[in-house]
């Protein structure tokens, strides 16, 4: 953890409570002219800091902390008095995101090409793009304005991408995919590798071709390390919205609907179509060739072999519902005591069957 005076200052200056409560729409208790530079989380906050309380959990710090300004919930009820100045809003996690936002887009953003960069010639590159050093860019690619390109990462022939698109260090693009406005994909990621492919043969698997692409449209935020294979024909799609978190597997020819969002690990199989504002927990497993429809929530570790109509919360292998789950869950636990107690019921029935 770095050192708390270290954090970052919003535009080298201070605000105070009563800029800040303008701008997040917030109701201030305690000293409008409080001010501060930098941020803090609750439990680590200092002089000069702002933090948030949105997870009850951390309720106890509200009392100790030694952050200047707390940003807290409207429906909050203290229990004694604090030292901080605090700034009652609907949603305190949503209203510290907006701060960072506004911190995030006033950061200096790197522009140009660095000479240690290839860069195609028949590449058309926008106004105001970087591309960092041992950066490759592939013949007839187009990159829009703004966009920025870290170095070690490659974009290959025939790739669309969109203004204002940061590709973090070594993320690969394989040739023709399109990127839309806003996309983020982060160190290490692998876009338009081949889907999973093999038609089984009397001499082991012949290699199917996959000549289609993958397509990410706009607004979409990719994670580290993670893969979304193009598809054979067509196109693999992340629609809008999407939010993949690290480590997670999209194979050939998936569909994922606006605003849905992944944890890591998760990994879908070929051919499955997801609805849109769709959550996965950790590690959720996707069979192929299913569709899941949109508002399904399921739980960390859950495994879906079938359809999921939607507007659904469903956790375990197959997916149940909370309640029965849980239920199924105490009663699994119990499986050794109830085959005992069933062994010795079935051996009285023998008997008495016996003495017949």
């Amino acid at each position: 953890m770095q050192n708390n005076n270290t954090f970052f200052h919003w535009f080298h200056m201070n605000f105070t409570a009563k800029q800040i409560a303008d701008f997040i729409g917030g109701i201030i208790e305690g000293d409008e002219n409080a001010s501060v530079c930098t941020f803090a989380k609750i439990e680590e906050g200092h002089k000069g800091a702002i933090s948030f309380l949105s997870n009850p959990k951390y309720a106890n710090y509200l009392y100790e902390t030694e952050s200047t300004i707390v940003l807290i919930n409207k429906d909050f009820q203290l229990e004694k008095e604090t030292k901080a100045t605090l700034i009652r809003v609907d949603n305190a996690y949503e209203c510290v995101a907006k701060l960072l936002q506004l911190y995030a887009a006033s950061l200096p953003k790197k522009k140009g090409i660095d000479p240690k960069a290839s860069v195609s010639e028949s590449a058309v590159i926008g106004e105001d793009v970087y591309i960092g050093a041992f950066a490759v860019v592939g013949d007839n690619t187009t990159i829009e304005a703004n966009t920025q390109i870290y170095p070690h990462t490659v974009v290959g022939d025939n790739v669309k991408i969109g203004s204002g698109c940061i590709l973090y260090p070594n993320v690969t693009v394989y040739q023709g995919c399109v990127l839309g406005n806003g996309v983020t994909i982060h160190a290490g990621t692998v876009i338009g590798a081949d889907g999973f492919g093999f038609a089984p043969s009397t001499e082991g698997y012949d290699k199917i071709p996959q000549i289609g692409n993958v397509v990410i449209e706009d607004n979409v935020e990719i994670g580290a390390n993670t893969c979304i294979d193009r598809s054979t024909m067509g196109s693999t799609i992340i629609h809008k919205g999407v939010k993949l978190d690290n480590l997670i597997q999209i194979a050939h020819n998936v569909e994922v609907g606006e605003n849905t969002v992944m944890s890591a690990q998760v990994g879908v199989a070929g051919s499955t179509k997801i609805g849109s504002w769709c959550m996965f927990g950790g590690q959720v497993g996707l069979a192929g060739h299913i569709k899941i429809g949109d508002h399904t929530n399921l739980g960390a570790q859950s495994g879906v072999p079938g359809n999921i109509k939607g507007n659904e919360t469903l956790i375990g292998t197959p997916p149940l519902e909370p309640k029965a789950y849980f239920k199924s869950q105490a009663i699994f636990r119990r499986l050794p005591e109830i085959y005992k107690q069933l062994a010795e019921l079935t051996n009285k029935v023998d008997k008495l069957s016996n003495t017949k």
